[in-house]
């Protein structure tokens, strides 16, 4: 295990990954602390809207990679914050490694990643925090870890100025247009659901 990549993880944007059978999911979070150092363990806070949630849920491992400051906007229209989608959107057609737990970590604009196996959860309502040791440490790139005020200030799209009535998304500046948001509403480009859009005045 690098100790060096624990400093890389210790703030920033991850791509979680997970996998059960033979599909890999992957997601964006931007919550990971270490919570020990004897043992080493991390805690991760993951919507319960995606399928990477439910795949660490059923089988108790996960890697984060963490993202450098290199990544473009297209990792996140592909990942989203909220949903979860197939890992092999990242590298279309090519192969990803393995780390020693057999799941897949994003090599590419990767500061470091970490492998943890899931040793406690706590039910944050919407969310939920895992608990994992970790069993998997490495340093991939000099990159600077990607921060999530990175991101809003570089990388996320700004938001575009109205021209009719609507609602605008918080997290990335997506605007729907019409005088009603359905409720179960989900942004096309963040995966945020309604509850994160605001009308547009």
């Amino acid at each position: 295990m690098d100790n060096k990549a624990m400093y890389k993880i210790g703030y920033g944007l991850y791509i979680l990954t997970a996998r059960e059978g033979e599909k890999d999911n992957g997601c964006v979070i931007n919550t990971l602390m270490q919570v020990t150092t004897t043992p080493n363990r991390v805690s991760i806070t993951v919507n319960k809207q995606n399928y990477t949630h439910d795949m660490i849920k059923r089988t108790g491992v996960f890697n984060a990679s963490c993202l450098t400051t290199d990544a473009g906007f297209e990792i996140f229209r592909h990942f989203g914050f909220q949903s979860g989608r197939s890992a092999e959107k990242f590298v279309p057609g090519g192969s990803m490694p393995r780390s020693e737990n057999g799941l897949i970590y994003i090599p590419q604009f990767t500061a470091a990643y970490i492998s943890g196996k899931v040793c406690g959860e706590t039910d944050l309502g919407t969310h939920t925090m895992f608990i994992a040791d970790v069993t998997d440490a490495a340093v991939l790139s000099d990159g600077e870890p990607l921060t999530y005020a990175y991101y809003h200030k570089h990388i996320k799209p700004a938001p575009q100025p109205a021209k009719k009535k609507g609602f605008r998304c918080r997290i990335c500046g997506y605007i729907y247009e019409g005088d009603e948001l359905p409720p179960d509403f989900v942004c096309p480009i963040c995966k945020h659901g309604a509850a994160d859009f605001e009308k547009i005045e």
